[in-house]
């Protein structure tokens, strides 16, 4: 996994025919999932439009909690973990909003959050079967 986890980072299932339509370069990140480069969220979103494509971005956040100081390898597992939550919704990326260092009592600890992206052709997003 990458170690350039950071706030607008956007992953996306590996999908070839859509890396090469957009001309994206991305790198492995976690299972079939792959971080683009370069690009965070509006980024992103302007060349999907350019393409004609839409780039929708789901409500809910997914929020996950670590103890201790921001690292790159506790960001990693967080998102690991984040991606482990996402897998039943079948949406194709996932974009990175939130990484938020706190304490408690003294107590240091991380609050990642994320939000489920889903890129297709139509203006309405598919449903789950279609997905």
């Amino acid at each position: 996994m990458p170690s350039t986890i950071q706030v607008g980072t956007i992953l996306m299932k590996k999908w070839p025919m859509m890396t090469e339509l957009l001309g994206l370069e991305s790198e492995p990140c976690s299972g079939n999932w792959s971080q683009l480069k370069a690009l965070d969220g509006f980024g992103f979103d302007r060349k999907i439009q350019a393409a004609g494509w839409n780039f929708f971005f789901m409500a809910a956040a997914v929020k996950v909690m670590f103890f201790g100081a921001v690292g790159a390898k506790k960001v990693q597992n967080a998102l690991k973990r984040i991606l482990g939550k996402v897998r039943g919704q079948d949406f194709n990326c996932l974009e990175v909003t939130g990484i938020i260092a706190k304490r408690f009592l003294g107590m240091p600890y991380t609050i990642v959050s994320a939000h489920s992206r889903h890129i297709q052709q139509g203006c309405q997003l598919d449903n789950f079967e279609r997905r």
